[in-house]
C-alpha cells in the first residue's frame, strides 16, 4: 500500500469534517427523543406507552452509536493534524486510501480490525 497523497489527505479530511458536523446535527435532533417519557395514563393507552418507551429505547441506542462514531471521527481529525491519520494504531502500516475512503474514521488496517473483532468474539 502507499501513503496518501496531498489530495487523498485532504479530500478525507473534508469528509471527516461533514462526518463530524452530520453527528453533531443528528444529535442535537435526537436530544428530544431520548427525553425521559412522562407516563400520564390520561393521555396516553397502554400501547401508546409502550410505544413511546420502545421509540426512547430505540432514540437511546441511536444516540450512543453517533456518539460513539463522533468519537471516532475527532480522534481522526486530531490523527489528521498531527500527522498520524491513514497509519494503523496496531501495526503502524498504511490503512489505504479505499479503506479510508468507505470509513474514513478507521484507525485499523483491514488485517488489525478483523483481529481485534475476533478477539471480541472470544
Amino acid at each position: 500500500m502507499e501513503e496518501l497523497s496531498e489530495l487523498q489527505l485532504k479530500e478525507l479530511k473534508e469528509t471527516l469534517d461533514t462526518l463530524r458536523h452530520e453527528l453533531k446535527v443528528a444529535l442535537e435532533v435526537s436530544a428530544d427523543s431520548t427525553q425521559t417519557v412522562v407516563l400520564d395514563q390520561q393521555a396516553y393507552g397502554r400501547v401508546s406507552r409502550v410505544d413511546a418507551l420502545q421509540q426512547q429505547s430505540m432514540a437511546l441506542a441511536n444516540k450512543e452509536q453517533h456518539q460513539a462514531q463522533l468519537r471516532k471521527v475527532l480522534a481522526a481529525l486530531a490523527r489528521v493534524e498531527t500527522g498520524d491519520y491513514g497509519y494503523c494504531l496496531d501495526c503502524d502500516e498504511d490503512i489505504g486510501y479505499s479503506r479510508l475512503k468507505a470509513r474514513p474514521e478507521a484507525a485499523y488496517c483491514l488485517k488489525c480490525q478483523s483481529q481485534r473483532e475476533e478477539g471480541s468474539r472470544s
